[in-house]
């Protein structure tokens, strides 16, 4: 029987776990994975933002429902987290947040002042006056291009573009194969985020139209000092396996970088540029997963 406690704040997980050849169950009321000779490994869920579960995982019933009332998204990937198939839901999500997200994004004059926003803070300028959204997409996709050539450029790379095909992962080059690894490790938790903030994934504002659009957005204000760079360097040094080493880096850089800590607060500014409020919730709405309360002892103490 597990022990019941508070959710840990998003903001003091660690970023994510790969777990692949074996059975996630409870035993004992931990979480754990059971390879083929019955080894257990306990896998602390409560304190991981995201898990992703590689071919040959197999979940039961339980272990999900353990997952999803700790608050830790759960990612079905391919190989090396080179594809995302499902993603459960962590819990959180609100009416309020996501109908205040959906008039942004619905509202073009709303949506251009968020879009503006994530320009500015993605590339630390003021986006061109008087240009729409389409137009802001342009000027940004070529900015993003220059920015990975003098990264290229700086870690002696070879660089020609950027190719990714979810539908045939050994197509890519190396270079190519670590970014789209690395990035997907940033996705992840993301995604993790928005939805423990109680906004929904598929809403975006420069990007749309697909299930990921937000976590897009959000991502792309973190690759170029999380993801691009560890892929790039791990590139330089020569590895047999960069997309493996990529993953493992990043949960350094991750940690380094104090990522989960800047995520929602990102997301919350991002969105706060729109000018409107956030509507009042409901008194019988759920309350946010990751509640931050205000601790009673210094910044050592948890609670």
């Amino acid at each position: 029987m597990r022990i019941q406690s508070t959710p840990i704040p998003m903001k003091n997980r660690n970023s994510m776990v790969f777990l692949k050849y074996g059975k996630l169950d409870i035993q004992d009321g931990a979480f754990v994975l059971i390879d083929e000779n019955g080894i257990r490994v306990q896998i602390p869920v409560g304190g991981i933002a995201c898990i992703m579960l590689e071919p040959g995982t197999r979940i039961t019933h339980a272990a999900v429902g353990m997952a999803a009332q700790v608050g830790t998204l759960l990612l079905w990937v391919g190989e090396g987290g080179v594809r995302l198939y499902s993603a459960g839901q962590p819990g959180g999500a609100r009416s309020d947040r996501l109908l205040y997200q959906a008039r942004l994004a619905l509202e073009d004059g709303l949506r251009l002042k968020v879009v503006r926003e994530m320009y500015k803070r993605r590339f630390g300028d003021e986006p061109p006056q008087r240009r729409s959204i389409e137009q802001l997409r342009g000027i940004e996709g070529a900015r993003t291009k220059m920015l990975y050539q003098q990264m290229a450029r700086q870690y002696k790379v070879p660089w020609k573009n950027r190719k990714y095909n979810p539908k045939n992962w050994d197509d890519s080059d190396p270079v190519n194969k670590a970014l789209s690894a690395g990035n997907h490790c940033l996705y992840g938790i993301c995604e993790a985020a928005i939805l423990a903030a109680g906004y929904a994934p598929a809403i975006g504002f420069i990007h749309s139209g697909k299930p990921l659009s937000f976590v897009y957005d959000i991502a792309d204000l973190f690759k170029f000092e999380t993801s691009l760079p560890t892929a790039f360097k791990v590139i330089s040094e020569g590895h047999s396996n960069p997309a493996r080493i990529v993953r493992h880096r990043l949960r350094d850089t991750f940690r380094e970088t104090r990522i989960l800590n800047k995520l929602i607060p990102t997301i919350e500014e991002m969105l706060a540029a729109g000018g409107i409020p956030v509507p009042g919730k409901p008194k019988e709405a759920m309350p946010i997963a990751f509640e931050d309360k205000k601790g009673i002892g210094d910044a050592g103490h948890r609670y």
